[in-house]
């Protein structure tokens, strides 16, 4: 049995729960709270969880008692355990009423071919089913999921090191760090056999997240865990104080959420230069301002279109970013790639500098929305949509790729424009350009012109004609 066929067989789960008036997010919590049991009998990772809590007990009982036994398992695992298994249970409760219900998801999980699983990895399993949900209109989960093949695009442009502090501060699922730790594991060899601080670090430190809703915190954990990952993921607000020592780091992947503050109101960070209530803008801010200013730090960052053209406090940001950081390249992505359609977004690419001024020179645009086929759920978005892309992005000089798409606009340039970075979009060959028609009272004139000039030569003609009539 595949992964995909796993993922399939959980997810049809989901109609057992229907009647209990559970919602897909809500299946996907729960399905955490019960796979977390399995898997740390299928990993030999029980000795963190208490022997009258673990999988066998849950699967020797049934009917009311077993309902009311896993509202125990979870009350437990949440209040009196440590470390990870306190995190994804604390404040759990189970939306399940039905004890059959219950007992036909446990029965099934237990009966699954794990063995399949565990060759074709655990996590995997795991993020399939967070994809699914998040495919799923209603779950809601597209807002802070985001589609593989971009994780991957900016974790390989950005290629993370053995050694460096990677952090997304807005993680939802963790999917970027797993990216950038898996991109570690495939380009370094035999990294745990090398060096056993190093190996040390890889696990526990370098990749590290704060996320602010608490279920998507608990899935966070979760994947993190089968990943084999047991760097920090803090529950809270990065746009609050907390967020303040979220800092010094090699490299930052994320994608933050969209929308404004709930309310309109400013952000609590006391520490940031510029007020506003735009999430993607304190973001932004927060992001620049963490990376280590070495010159080498680097941050890949999705953002919708305001942030490129916001004004008052937005174009402030905006300076404040190339001044501080060499935002090298704006990648324009198509619409249709996110749950939340018709969402116009980006990924900025910058750099932090040694300095605080005149980091910025140029920034080259390369535009993959205008003139690209319809994405969505039926015509997904693949890796060699970005292939052109990739090429000119690690191309020695970006001036010899012959590609329209590439364009580049100078510092002073971009101050010209008042500083907006909505830029860098093409022809869009479905739409009709007026300003090539040529001016309809100039042609009227023309064809007035032509006619006047064609009846003075029939003019002409006739005349000739009458002559020789006359002479005849």
């Amino acid at each position: 049995m595949t992964t995909q066929e796993i993922v399939s067989k959980l997810w049809n789960l989901c109609n057992v729960l229907r009647d209990d008036g559970i919602t897909y997010h809500q299946y996907v919590t729960e399905l955490t709270y019960i796979l977390f049991l399995k898997m740390a009998k299928e990993t030999d990772r029980e000795s963190q969880i208490p022997e009258t809590y673990r999988w066998d007990q849950l699967m020797g009982k049934s009917g009311v008692e077993l309902k009311n036994f896993y509202k125990e398992l979870l009350n437990n695992l949440g209040e009196n355990c440590t470390g990870r298994v306190q995190e994804i249970y604390q404040g759990a409760s189970t939306n399940i009423d039905e004890p059959k219900n219950l007992e036909k998801i446990i029965t099934t999980i237990d009966g699954l071919d794990w063995f399949s699983a565990r060759e074709e990895g655990l996590g995997n399993l795991y993020e399939g089913l967070l994809e699914k949900n998040a495919s799923e209109k209603k779950s809601g989960a597209g807002q802070y999921f985001t589609p593989r093949v971009l994780i991957d695009v900016m974790t390989y442009l950005m290629k993370p090191q053995p050694g460096e502090r990677c952090n997304d501060p807005a993680c939802g699922t963790f999917g970027f760090m797993i990216a950038a730790h898996q991109y570690v594991c495939d380009h370094t060899d035999n990294l745990w056999d090398l060096d056993a601080d190093l190996a040390k670090f890889e696990r526990e430190e370098a990749f590290t997240g704060c996320e602010l809703v608490h279920d998507a915190h608990r899935l966070a954990l979760m994947n993190a865990m089968l990943h084999d990952m047991e760097g920090e993921i803090l529950l809270g607000d990065t746009l609050s104080n907390m967020g303040k020592g979220l800092k010094d780091y090699d490299l930052i992947l994320t994608n933050p959420p969209f929308g404004t503050k709930k309310g309109g109101e400013r952000v609590t960070r006391d520490d940031f230069t510029f007020s506003t209530s735009n999430k993607q803008l304190n973001f932004l801010q927060h992001i620049y301002r963490s990376l280590k200013a070495d010159g080498k730090a680097r941050a890949a960052v999705v953002l919708p279109d305001n942030v490129l053209f916001a004004d008052g406090e937005g174009e402030k940001i905006r300076v404040d970013l190339m001044d501080k950081c060499n935002l090298h390249t704006i990648l324009r992505l198509p619409t249709g790639i996110f749950y939340a359609q018709g969402v116009k977004t980006n990924v900025l690419f910058f750099t932090r500098g040694k300095t605080d001024k005149d980091n910025t020179k140029e920034v080259w645009f390369y535009d993959l929305r205008t003139n690209m086929p319809s994405f969505g759920k039926t015509n997904p978005l693949k890796r060699e949509h970005f292939a052109e892309f990739e090429k000119g992005y690690e191309a020695k000089d970006r001036r010899n790729v012959p590609d329209e798409r590439w364009n580049v606009f100078t510092r002073e340039q971009i101050e010209e424009t008042g500083n907006s970075l909505d830029l860098g979009l093409i022809r869009d060959d479905s739409v009709l350009d007026y300003q090539d028609l040529p001016d309809p009272l100039e042609s009227a004139e023309e064809a007035l012109t032509q006619l006047e000039e064609a009846q003075n030569l029939l003019n002409s003609v006739i005349n000739e004609l009458r002559a020789l009539t006359e002479v005849g």
